[in-house]
């Protein structure tokens, strides 16, 4: 337990404060940079910024699902995710850095957040464990596909790399289902989403 508690502590600041690495090809990285004017070049950078957070939690709570899980299939399955997770971090820092943005000054906080909340649901079992990575999984689906209503029609860079994400992210949710996940109540699926909302609004911002 305590090397696994070192990888993780390991982990948590990679994933932090160090840059992440892509096995795969950045989605859209030959296509040429578009005409944005200030604004949108800006509101993109803003967008990606808030996608680049999505993508901090997401290994955080993979993290803490894999360290409390006893189920060796589902922690495979799990690291496996984050991997795909991991080259999200990739596509979205290079791409604030493309538009001139920044990363999320917060990102500790959302990180440490996203940790203890996926320590804690894992603690209620595998079953319970997995609903909430697929119920998470189809609330990013979402989140990503407003995401491609948002960003300047032009800024097709961007756009390649979110849509890359979002097909991604619908495969996880499908991979939690097929491993056994349970269908989470109502009254859990809402308060995700106010803490999404939540997120997502500061991290446009700061």
């Amino acid at each position: 337990m305590l090397d696994q508690l070192i990888v993780g502590f390991d982990r948590a600041l990679r994933t932090v404060f160090a840059n992440a690495s892509t096995l795969r090809p950045v989605p859209g990285g030959n296509l040429p940079e578009a005409d944005l004017s200030d604004d949108e070049r800006s509101h993109a950078a803003s967008l990606m910024r808030v996608n680049h957070c999505g993508e901090i939690c997401a290994q955080a709570l993979y993290q803490g699902q894999a360290l409390m899980s006893k189920d060796e299939g589902i922690k495979r399955a799990l690291e496996s995710a984050a991997q795909e997770e991991t080259e999200h971090l990739a596509w979205t820092e290079r791409r604030i850095a493309e538009l001139g943005g920044r990363k999320s000054l917060l990102n500790p906080l959302w990180y440490g957040g996203s940790l203890a909340i996926g320590i804690l649901a894992a603690r209620f079992g595998d079953g319970v464990n997995l609903g909430f990575l697929a119920e998470t999984e189809r609330q990013v689906e979402s989140h990503l596909k407003s995401h491609l209503d948002r960003l300047p029609p032009l800024d097709l860079k961007s756009r390649e790399i979110v849509t890359q994400m979002k097909k991604d992210e619908a495969e996880h949710a499908d991979t939690a289902i097929r491993l056994g996940a349970v269908d989470l109540p109502g009254p859990v699926k809402a308060a995700m989403k106010a803490s999404s909302r939540v997120m997502t609004g500061v991290a446009y911002w700061v």
